[in-house]
């Protein structure tokens, strides 16, 4: 998995298609989240788009694109319960999966480790 800055994370899959959703660091800091609103599938992304609104007990946050690239599925199961982000940030609790431009920009993006080392 690699780490954003923003505290996204991205799991890259076999296929090509990268896995994106928020750390448990980040859901930790939002708190009990009660509404996302995620993007239509088919969008073209550049890197930085606001693309995911979620809002929580505590305040509402935009989600930025990590990489350049195509949505092209999203998690469904966040619009009936928007919880799975809190209960299981790093599995079920997904936003959406992305086609990217360039594959080799995941490389300029952090590891685990260094993820942990930003947060500290």
């Amino acid at each position: 998995m690699k780490y954003t800055e923003e505290h996204e994370w991205l799991k890259p899959e076999a296929d090509g298609i990268v896995i994106v959703g928020i750390s448990e660091h980040a859901a930790e800091q939002l708190g009990d989240i009660v509404f996302i609103e995620l993007p239509e599938t088919e969008t073209e992304v550049a890197k930085g788009d606001e693309i995911v609104v979620i809002e929580s007990v505590k305040a509402a946050s935009d989600i930025l694109a990590p990489l350049d690239g195509e949505i092209v599925e999203i998690n469904d199961a966040l619009e009936a319960s928007p919880g799975l982000v809190n209960e299981d940030p790093l599995d079920g609790g997904w936003f959406f999966k992305m086609k990217l431009a360039d594959p080799s920009e995941l490389d300029s993006l952090m590891t685990e480790a260094e993820y942990k080392n930003f947060i500290d």
